[in-house]
């Protein structure tokens, strides 16, 4: 449902763009406040079910998940769903720090771990397809549909996971919540973002910019200087002495900020630019998602098993980072079969490939009882890096697409313009993750029978 609803609202943005009058700039709003809430607090969440018990606060995390997609899909103004997003992060941070715990915790054995993995991929992946069908469909009824869907589907999993889920016991779990850290680090995040997404407006090296920028400076310092002192901090500072944690978290940035604007700016690359319908977008999103979701149901285990994590973490990226060079050269008058679906398939070859490796890599070197929170770090840097991705990509792509206007380019050709300087940093930020994962990786290939440790 939490996947559903990040793929689904990118089709569906030009429609509430024209709806709610949001400016180009303004419109990433609608996918950052929902990442940056999710992110920032995906940590605390984990230690709330710590605390209190996985189930509950997943029933609790859900419940919230619900009600907030009720808020949007009722929305009538751009504060009041931008304002309802921030809540829905706040309730999928929440469920995805438990629910990843749990597979953790519930799959000891270094086989069925990799295989519950799979697994957990294979529903993202699902829930991927799902929602740029279902986007395309329900935008073409009206926009509000994408998140009202979630109501009967958030329901049902709150029935079931009632019912299915195990009780835990909570009589070791830390008594203290590190709700500073998480509040600093959020409000950190949301300023840098805010900074980048109006640089363009407000000048790169205007006194505004420069001052919000070392506003959010400021904070991540402070938060630093928090977790240093407190007891039980969100994020323990010698998780980042170890390598393979350090690696891993700061590849989830740079693939998490070239996947995120993969699906937002080509979405409005093929309504703006090549005029596609809604329903047509969904499905020319549809062969991405059905390969990530055949890799992660099972080749992409199989492949850990096989060759250890870093060849298929390190070639998925790779393939992932061609895929998005190819879209940098898709023209105006753009052809699907020979410009965008190449693009799809080698992005939903590396994506498939990569997913399950890059949350293993990410807790290589943590014992079990620290595996919540090395798969809460991990899954915050994926949201923090699409956030920041997003807010700088689309940031180089309008710049670039002022700068043709300017110069009397005219505005199809201005706005293509833009989308390819983008796509290519995108592919860079990808190529960038590829080549960590080939070289700064310390991670042995595993025993026979058994993924990477």
């Amino acid at each position: 449902m939490i996947v559903l609803d990040s793929t689904i609202v990118n089709v569906a943005l030009p429609s509430i763009k024209t709806d709610l009058n949001f400016s180009a700039t303004n419109l990433a709003w609608i996918v950052n406040a929902y990442m940056l809430t999710f992110g920032g607090f995906l940590l605390l969440g984990g230690r709330f079910g710590d605390l209190f018990g996985p189930r509950k606060i997943f029933l609790m995390g859900i419940a919230l998940f619900t009600l907030a997609s009720l808020g949007c899909g009722l929305a009538t103004g751009q504060g009041y769903l931008l304002a309802a997003r921030a809540v829905q992060g706040l309730g999928g941070a929440v469920v995805s720090a438990v629910a990843l715990s749990l597979i953790m915790n519930l799959f000891q054995e270094p086989g069925e771990r990799a295989k519950a993995m799979g697994f957990y991929g294979f529903v993202a992946a699902g829930g991927g397809s799902l929602g740029v069908l279902l986007g395309g469909l329900l935008t073409t009824l009206n926009w509000h549909l994408i998140f009202l869907v979630n109501i009967p589907i958030g329901i049902a999993v709150f029935i079931c996971s009632y019912f299915v889920l195990p009780h835990s016991r909570t009589e070791n779990a830390p008594k203290h919540l590190d709700a500073a850290g998480a509040i600093l680090v959020t409000l950190a995040l949301i300023t840098a973002v805010y900074a980048v997404v109006n640089g363009n407006d407000a000048g790169w090296f205007s006194t505004r910019t420069i001052g919000t920028l070392g506003f959010a400076v400021l904070l991540f310092a402070i938060f630093v200087y928090v977790e240093s002192k407190v007891r039980a901090p969100l994020i323990p500072l010698g998780f980042f002495r170890l390598r393979n944690i350090r690696t891993a978290n700061i590849m989830g940035v740079l693939w998490s900020a070239s996947m995120f604007a993969w699906f937002f700016l080509s979405a409005l690359y093929m309504q703006l630019v090549l005029g596609y319908k809604p329903l047509q977008i969904g499905l020319a999103f549809l062969p991405a998602n059905i390969i990530m979701a055949i890799f992660s149901i099972g080749v992409s285990a199989r492949l850990v098993v096989r060759f250890g994590i870093k060849k298929p973490l390190a070639g998925g990226l790779f393939l992932a980072a061609i895929g998005l060079a190819i879209l940098a050269r898709a023209p105006v008058a753009g052809n699907y079969l020979v410009d965008i679906l190449p693009s799809m398939i080698l992005l939903g070859f590396g994506a498939g490939a990569a997913l399950n490796p890059m949350l293993l890599a990410a807790m290589d070197d943590l014992s079990s009882e620290q595996s919540g929170l090395a798969s809460g770090l991990v899954n915050t840097s994926f949201m923090m890096g699409g956030a920041l991705g997003l807010a700088i990509l689309a940031s180089i792509a309008a710049a670039l697409t002022g700068g043709l206007l300017a110069s009397g380019a005219q505005s199809i050709v201005a706005l293509t313009g833009g989308y390819h300087a983008a796509f290519l940093t995108g592919a860079i930020f990808a190529l960038s993750a590829s080549l960590l994962g080939a070289f700064v990786l310390r991670i042995n290939r595993p025993k026979a029978g058994s993924p990477a440790q």
